[in-house]
């Protein structure tokens, strides 16, 4: 049993494609709302059909603000080091730390030359992968004296200044698989990062006393090595291969690796955006349960040493949502207010049917609900972030025109209001037919139980006043630009968005969570 003990974090491997990139992007947005940590594309510049993947890093960390980003794994052969390591630290503070590198030494080398780059045999890339190691991290310690020193075989850097600093420790994972390559992980690297179906039975195993023994000859603990493997299967009402069946078949087996084989990061390889929603809704939370349960039986069997939580920054805990009884608790309205104006008469909100107390659901049912909050917490951070750039424009910081456009780039600015956040936010961005699906929604739920047409009817009418009150943000903006005494009229535009936003997703929430787990419309 190889249990290191890490945290727990899970998240997506997305394929990088040009064809409709609001889609490639919509899929990491996706990842985000619905609770995973982590979003990574593949790297293979010289392949035409994907996006620039630092190029779409970047783009997807300025539509987010929670989830990690990275490579899966950076071609090191295209990416100079000292360049990589500067664009990795510059994006790590743009994002506020949510960057980590995963770096590889190199394949198919026939287009990799065909690009200009050098064509190098298998000792010769890991080598040179080394060397890059000892360049990327003389750049990122700002503070040390003297230049960048790396006279290597492959990578001569003799002087270059150090610096900028990442903003916190930036992990580097190795995509492993011979000996050498995993002898230089357990010396040099902080993870080792995998893909399960390049490896046979045993490979985890074989891998990781392989990294252990060079972790402790190089004088390293070998839970200093984070262990993450990508995955990809189906889900099926019966069992027909590995992480090829039913719900409970995904979180028996990946419950085994975390336990057996010391993985702590499942990163799936999906552009499906339902298969995402059912991995995060039900897998996920059912993975951490299981594990936390296991160590917790085995630390009372056997005193461990405390497990620790290595780079990346410790994710923020999940809520466990299991079978039983609803769990997911919607967000509460505070009463408070910023604007003297209502825009509507809460008091004269309908209610929907009162919730079987005797009735269970389960994890499944109760995703939707939580996805659900998750996509209003997204909408919340929005209205910070509003906030925010109004100060930025009372202080002179930035101009009231810029404001406007990172304001008509949020979910909400473009969200029209009509058919509701829960759909919008990721229907919009992550299929095509968007519109089809949103229309359904409301729909849906007056036909599953028509006791919630009341409900729905007042929502709807709500969405369209949040739209005339985004819009009275906008002119209040515009009208900013060509008369600077307007920051009270903004002030008070912002403030009245404040109250009839919080106002409604709290009351969408109070009447909608448990409707959508019980009725299963999604």
């Amino acid at each position: 049993m190889s249990d290191y003990g890490h945290d727990l974090i899970f998240g997506t491997f997305t394929t990088p494609g040009s064809d409709d990139p609001e889609r490639t992007v919509g899929l990491a947005v996706l990842a985000e709302q619905v609770g995973l940590d982590l979003v990574t594309f593949q790297d293979h510049p010289y392949q035409p059909k994907f996006l620039d993947t630092w190029t779409l890093l970047s783009y997807v960390a300025a539509r987010t603000s929670r989830v990690h980003l990275s490579a899966n794994v950076t071609n090191l052969p295209l990416r100079p080091p000292a360049v990589l390591a500067r664009s990795v630290a510059s994006l790590d503070l743009l994002s506020g730390g949510r960057v980590d590198l995963g770096l590889g030494a190199g394949a198919f080398w026939e287009a990799i030359e065909a690009m200009g780059g050098r064509r190098l045999t298998p000792g010769q890339g890991v080598r040179a992968l080394e060397e890059a190691i000892d360049v990327i991290r003389q750049v990122w310690d700002a503070d040390a004296r003297g230049g960048v020193r790396v006279d290597g075989e492959f990578h001569r850097v003799l002087g270059a200044k150090r610096g900028p600093a990442p903003a916190h420790a930036v992990p580097i994972w190795l995509g492993a698989y011979k000996p050498r390559m995993l002898e230089l992980t357990g010396r040099r690297a902080d993870g080792w990062l995998p893909s399960l179906a390049y490896l046979q039975p045993g490979d985890l195993a074989k891998g990781n006393e392989l990294i252990d023994a060079a972790a402790q000859q190089a004088g390293r603990s070998p839970r200093a090595v984070r262990r993450l493997l990508n995955i990809s299967g189906q889900f099926a009402t019966a069992e027909r291969g590995p992480l090829h069946g039913p719900v409970e078949q995904w979180v028996r087996e990946l419950t085994g690796y975390a336990l057996n084989d010391g993985i702590s990061a499942f990163i799936l390889a999906s552009d499906d955006p339902d298969h995402l929603r059912r991995f995060a809704g039900e897998v996920v939370p059912a993975v951490r349960e299981r594990v936390a349960a296991e160590r917790d039986a085995a630390s009372a069997r056997t005193p461990v040493t405390k497990p620790v939580a290595v780079t990346p920054s410790a994710r923020p805990a999940r809520a466990r949502v299991t079978g039983g009884a609803f769990a997911v608790v919607p967000t509460p309205d505070d009463g408070r207010r910023l604007s003297d104006r209502q825009v509507w008469d809460e008091s004269a909100r309908p209610t929907g049917p009162t919730p079987d107390p005797t009735r269970t659901y389960t994890p499944h049912e109760q995703a939707n609900g939580q996805h659900l909050v998750q996509v209003h917490d997204g909408l919340r951070a929005e209205l910070a972030q509003i906030h925010d750039l109004i100060e930025q424009v009372a202080a002179g910081e930035i101009d009231a025109g810029a404001a406007r456009s990172q304001i008509n780039t949020m979910t909400m600015r473009q969200n029209r209001w009509t058919l509701g956040a829960y759909c919008e936010s990721y229907c919009r961005i992550v299929t095509t037919h968007h519109t089809i699906e949103d229309q359904a929604l409301f729909p849906r739920l007056r036909h599953a139980d028509p006791r919630l047409a009341p409900v729905v009817d007042r929502l709807e009418q709500e969405h369209h006043v949040i739209h005339e009150v985004l819009e009275g943000v906008d002119k209040a903006l515009v009208a900013y630009v060509g008369s600077p005494d307007g920051l009270a009229d903004l002030r008070a535009a912002v403030n009245l968005l404040t109250d009839a936003l919080l106002s409604h997703l709290s009351y969408e929430e109070r009447e909608l969570v448990e409707p959508l787990a019980r009725l299963g419309v999604s």
